[in-house]
């Protein structure tokens, strides 16, 4: 899809023109930043964010996080290079990392940088599990949720005033600041439910075309639904999801699809 831009000394290029669909989902969404950007501030905030954790490498837990992700991103790839949508996919540099930290969480900031904490791995449990985490952070940032619910936000501050392509690069980055902030609930981007089982749907694809089972998707859930019912507050990765029942059902509703892209990455049915 082409969009028509404005550009204007010392502003942000807006788009006039902004209707982006999901080539997995079919999903349209109003996107009106430029990708580019999003990630050149994903890239600064993802650098404050490591230099504020313990990165933890050497480390089996690590090494899967890494290889998973490569397999995802490769996965990813490779289909929207079969769908001729590869330039979706420029600006896009990826990276996996691993941060000290008893929450149970992992995100993806626009761009592919990729944090997972500690806390999730013993949900995680295997490889399998990491997948089903990292394909559903991934598909955020392939899907744009990011740049849909700043742009939201961007409509509802300054409305009319996008149209004259007069929002300064400082506004954006205050937006972006405040839908990824930088601390102790780090890039905690809170996306709407719709956006969240669109990620469900899309990582259940991406990870059985990296050639996981899909099917492992429901253990994990469970577990992480299980963990949410024994603390006091929910897991800030749970803190925005769909009720339990619904996201069974989604998984459920979308199982025969994703287990044919396994079968075609060489999975055992």
């Amino acid at each position: 899809m082409k969009i028509k831009t404005i550009i204007a000394t010392g502003a942000v290029s807006l788009a006039l023109v902004a209707c982006v669909t999901n080539p997995i989902t079919g999903r349209k969404s109003v996107q009106i930043v430029g990708n580019d950007q999003l990630s050149a501030m994903g890239v600064q905030e993802y650098q404050t964010a490591l230099s504020k954790a313990k990165v933890v490498t050497n480390t089996t837990d690590a090494t899967r996080v890494k290889n998973v992700g490569i397999r995802i991103k490769n996965a990813a790839t490779n289909y929207y290079k079969s769908i001729g949508r590869e330039a979706d996919l420029q600006g896009y540099n990826w990276e996996f990392n691993l941060l000290e930290d008893k929450q149970l969480n992992a995100w993806c900031m626009p761009g592919g940088k990729v944090a997972f904490y500690t806390g999730i791995m013993p949900v995680c449990k295997d490889e399998t599990g990491i997948a089903v985490v990292m394909g559903h952070e991934v598909s955020h940032a392939l899907a744009g949720h990011g740049n849909e619910r700043i742009s939201q936000a961007m409509i509802a501050q300054y409305g009319g005033a996008i149209a004259g392509g007069v929002i300064s690069n400082d506004k954006l980055q205050q937006i972006f600041k405040v839908a990824y902030p930088i601390g102790a609930q780090v890039a905690l981007l809170k996306y709407g439910r719709s956006q969240e089982l669109e990620a469900d749907q899309m990582g259940l694809y991406i990870m059985a075309m990296a050639g996981y089972d899909p099917r492992q998707s429901l253990p994990f859930w469970e577990r992480m639904e299980a963990q949410a019912a024994n603390s006091q507050r929910p897991p800030e990765f749970l803190s925005t999801h769909p009720s339990p029942d619904t996201r069974r059902s989604d998984l459920n509703k979308h199982m025969t699809k994703a287990l044919e892209y396994y079968k075609q990455a060489g999975g055992k049915m």
